[in-house]
């Protein structure tokens, strides 16, 4: 199959349809071939040798990229599946995110994954610019991230000047923060820390929700404990790091109150703080 100067032999095609899941779904041969041609051309420049196609299309999480492209097709039991599976993690991450604003959010993402009407009254979905190199639902936590640092960012943007400031002070360009790379270093410094003094279960339940995106429902049968006690002790654990993380920042660092919440504001408008004490601790079993 070839689409757009992407070839893909017609065997390794019918073995990722089949192994996709995307009959169940209703997604027939050439659409599949459609959405893997596309991520293909998304990922390359030019057209990969075989030897790196083959690896690249290994990589790919197609049962999500058939989930996909069902829900973009309008497919009821794909999107009953997304509902049931999916919708209750954008929900948690989107509190997460930002807070008592966070379901008006996940709301609003949620109608542009069903889909827009564009120009010419066709429905446009987001999940077209899915392409399967990550899971479905770290996709969608990162697309929440970048909805919410584009909102802050048109809020400050159109927020009015006072009257009284000066017109050369407002037209004044403002300089990058030159305490913005320590107070990034001691908020990851602090976010180690908290790591560090969480419960090894606390930590286990976490790194599988965040690190390796399992569903509450499999995060319980693994650990023994019912989906409702997996969503409690997450949030409390989420409260808990929160917490330990603002207490090093105060003590142990001696931060005002502004420069504590600077650090937060970095952390929300910059690159995500590292978790590699979270998510690859095999001590905890």
């Amino acid at each position: 199959m070839e689409r757009a100067d992407v070839r893909i032999d017609d065997r390794t095609l019918a073995r990722l349809h089949q192994t996709s899941g995307a009959i169940g779904w209703g997604v027939s041969a050439d659409a599949f071939a459609a959405v893997l041609c596309a991520s293909v051309a998304h990922g390359f420049a030019t057209p990969p040798p075989t030897s790196d196609l083959d690896v690249y299309l290994s990589s790919l999480h197609v049962s999500d990229l058939a989930l996909a492209c069902a829900c973009r097709a309008g497919h009821d039991g794909a999107w009953e599946h997304f509902i049931r599976e999916l919708r209750p993690a954008l929900y948690t991450s989107a509190r997460t995110i930002a807070g008592d604003d966070g379901r008006e959010l996940a709301d609003s993402l949620y109608a542009e994954l069903f889909g827009l009407p564009g120009p010419d009254g066709e429905r446009r979905s987001l999940l077209a610019y899915y392409h399967g190199r990550s899971r479905l639902i770290t996709w969608l936590r990162s697309v929440m991230v970048q909805r919410l640092i584009d909102r802050r960012r048109a809020h400050a943007r159109f927020a009015p000047l006072e009257e009284d400031e000066p017109a050369d002070v407002r037209s004044t360009t403002v300089a990058p923060d030159p305490e913005r790379q320590r107070l990034s270093m001691l908020a990851q410094k602090a976010l180690d820390a908290a790591i560090d003094g969480l419960d090894a279960r606390d930590r286990l339940r976490l790194r599988l929700y965040y690190g390796q995106d399992l569903t509450l429902a499999r995060i319980g049968r693994l650990l023994g404990e019912s989906e409702a006690t997996v969503s409690r002790k997450l949030e409390r654990a989420r409260r808990t790091l929160r917490a330990d993380v603002l207490s090093v920042l105060r003590t142990r660092h001696g931060l005002s109150e502004p420069a504590v919440q600077q650090c937060f504001e970095y952390a929300a408008d910059g690159p995500e703080l590292q978790l590699d004490r979270l998510l690859a601790g095999a001590e905890d079993g």
